[in-house]
């Protein structure tokens, strides 16, 4: 549950001049006291981002729901000379090829609550999830970059476009964190 989705709601419908920030690292751990179920208390645990993001979507009914990351969207072997990007793809296409699951600490569960969000949203038909590159969100929406996650794809995939000499450009890998500001 997501204690204050009204006010986030709120914010959405009245001030579309405001962009509303939540979920930020998950949200604060808490639980209701089962005796007093108005009351709360915090709890050792650890909330996932993506996860309360797809969840407040949901929540939200919102059309589409947008990750952002610092790796693009979703590859077919991540790093190696033959990485291909998918520009759209199912959720059907994902759980199948168990997408994610050799990466579970960073794109696995953002490939999650992306299947979630579609899956779950009452207007299935059009929903969409989209992954992709923070520096690449203006051109997400247009599907120039990052993945498209929704129901009607053409044969379930569809890659991304190789590039030079008909080879990806499979991002730098580094070792060394992004630097900031």
């Amino acid at each position: 549950e997501i204690l204050q989705v009204e006010a986030v709601r709120t914010l959405l419908e009245h001030s579309p001049d405001v962009l509303p920030i939540a979920c930020g690292g998950g949200g604060v751990p808490v639980s209701r006291v089962p005796s007093r179920p108005e009351t709360l208390q915090g709890v050792e645990a650890v909330i996932d981002k993506d996860a309360c993001a797809s969840k407040l979507a949901l929540e939200l009914e919102a059309d589409g729901l947008i990750i952002l990351t610092d790796g693009g969207g979703i590859w077919k072997n991540f790093g190696k000379v033959d990485a291909q990007e998918m520009a759209q793809v199912t959720p059907e296409y994902l759980l199948g090829s168990k997408a994610g699951k050799k990466f579970p600490g960073s794109m696995g569960p953002k490939i999650e609550a992306a299947v979630n969000f579609v899956e779950n949203s009452k207007n299935r038909q059009t929903a969409y999830a989209i992954i992709g590159d923070l520096k690449d969100a203006a051109k997400m929406l247009s599907n120039e970059e990052g993945t498209i996650i929704k129901d009607d794809v053409p044969s379930r995939v569809v890659w991304r476009e190789r590039h030079d000499e008909g080879t990806p450009k499979p991002p730098k890998l580094t070792r060394d964190p992004p630097k900031y500001g």
